[in-house]
């Protein structure tokens, strides 16, 4: 089998600038995100400490569903935007930390839209500070993903409402009970 050629991770990323809400435009399913999710996001906020922290929401079965973590440079002294992330599960008894990889692809200039994978190359997401995305640009980074050594054709568009739901901490969810739903397929 020939070896994957190491894919090219953004420098220099202006943590500050990336701050903020990002809409999910399309992802590849994975077992941690409910199957019928809709109006996915991610909303991320500066830590004093330099760590971020996540908010990853998602409505399914029209109940608002969500999970908080924390992300990290994987190697302070490196200037590629490569982060772990860490979540506890399940979310209604957060005792067992989970980690994963989030690696910037590509990000445009003005830090409106992104390509977010992981090195396996089995996760991938396409995000925009809106709602919705130019063809052109969503094609590009389909493009671009294709480069680094993804399977396009795994990726399933996220159906986002125009405008967004609005949540805020008061909102209840589950309690991760989608977790448990995700693991079982459902």
């Amino acid at each position: 089998m020939a070896k994957k050629e190491a894919m090219k991770v953004v420098k220099n990323l202006d943590l500050e600038k990336y701050m903020g809400r990002w809409y999910e435009i399309a992802s590849v399913p994975s077992f941690f995100q409910p199957k019928d999710g809709v109006n996915t996001r991610a909303t991320y906020k500066l830590n004093d400490d330099g760590t971020v922290n996540v908010l990853n929401e998602t409505w399914s079965g029209g109940k608002r569903v969500s999970i908080e973590g924390s992300a990290y440079k994987a190697d302070p002294s490196n200037d590629e935007a490569k982060f772990k992330v860490k979540f506890y599960v399940p979310p209604f008894l957060p005792i067992i930390p989970v980690f994963g990889d989030y690696w910037v692809l590509f990000i445009d200039d003005d830090y409106q839209y992104v390509l977010i994978g992981e090195p396996r190359r089995k996760f991938l997401w396409i995000l925009c500070r809106q709602t919705k995305i130019d063809e052109d640009v969503y094609n590009q980074l389909l493009q671009k993903a294709t480069e680094e050594g993804y399977d396009v054709k795994k990726l399933h568009k996220t159906t986002q409402a125009d405008p967004p739901p609005v949540s805020s901490v008061e909102d209840k969810d589950d309690k991760g009970i989608w977790w448990i739903k995700s693991l079982l397929g459902k």
